[in-house]
């Protein structure tokens, strides 16, 4: 059981070849447990954390709806932002600079099987590091994610979650937006749920801009509690 994660930072990244690179990952990962049950062998699989921000980009889950996205093709193009359908779960969501992606590439059989607990504990993450900066966030009923003002007229998503996993084998994950540009979400209808807001970390302090490196290490730290795991670069 390896419960060592190997901490990438990708920077500004293009999201095809941030799936491109999370492919070959997970890819890697599966084969190892496929070599390991063909040949009864013992070699221990890898754990991946890549951090990342996509220049302008939407993306649809597996099982969502295209008329969830309000732009045609050309108003993309002219909006500076491209679009993909892609293997995760969940419906639409945005990606780009001021936002902090994390995709956690895991065997889970190295920590726990059970893709609801890898879940809730994503969203926990995220709830322990922005209490840190007071903010009260949780979970809405029945939608993945972390909201503030549940349940009330205001609810309003900061974080989208969208995983896939297979052989327990997990790649995609978190968005948390930080100091996001909260406009390109008036273009699609968020994770496919209509009538409430999205927002952003600076605008729920009221500054112009977080540190985002804070927040990314605020996030390892109770990432690595949550796993009883151990990051390395």
């Amino acid at each position: 059981m390896n419960k060592i994660i190997e901490l990438q930072d990708l920077g500004l990244k293009d999201y095809k070849d941030t799936w491109d690179y999370q492919e070959n990952l997970f890819k890697a990962i599966v084969d190892t447990k496929i070599k390991n049950r063909r040949e009864d062998a013992n070699l221990k699989t890898q754990n991946h954390f890549l951090f990342v921000e996509h220049p302008h980009v939407y993306t649809l889950g597996k099982s969502g709806d295209l008329s969830n996205l309000l732009l045609n093709e050309d108003q993309l193009k002219a909006k500076g932002a491209t679009f993909y359908k892609i293997n995760r779960g969940g419906d639409i969501t945005y990606h780009g600079p001021g936002q902090i992606v994390g995709y956690p590439i895991l065997d889970l059989e190295n920590f726990f099987t059970d893709i609801h607990k890898y879940l809730r504990f994503l969203e926990e993450m995220i709830i322990l590091t922005l209490k840190e900066y007071g903010l009260k966030t949780e979970r809405s009923p029945g939608e993945t994610g972390v909201w503030l003002d549940v349940g009330t007229p205001f609810a309003r998503k900061i974080c989208a979650m969208g995983v896939r996993a297979s052989r327990w084998v997990t790649m995609h994950g978190f968005a948390l937006n930080v100091n996001a540009d909260l406009g390109y979400f008036d273009n699609i209808i968020p994770c496919g749920i209509r009538g409430k807001a999205v927002t952003s970390l600076n605008v729920e302090l009221g500054v112009a801009k977080v540190d985002e490196n804070d927040i990314k290490a605020r996030l390892l730290k109770h990432f690595s509690i949550l796993f009883d795991a151990e990051f390395v670069k």
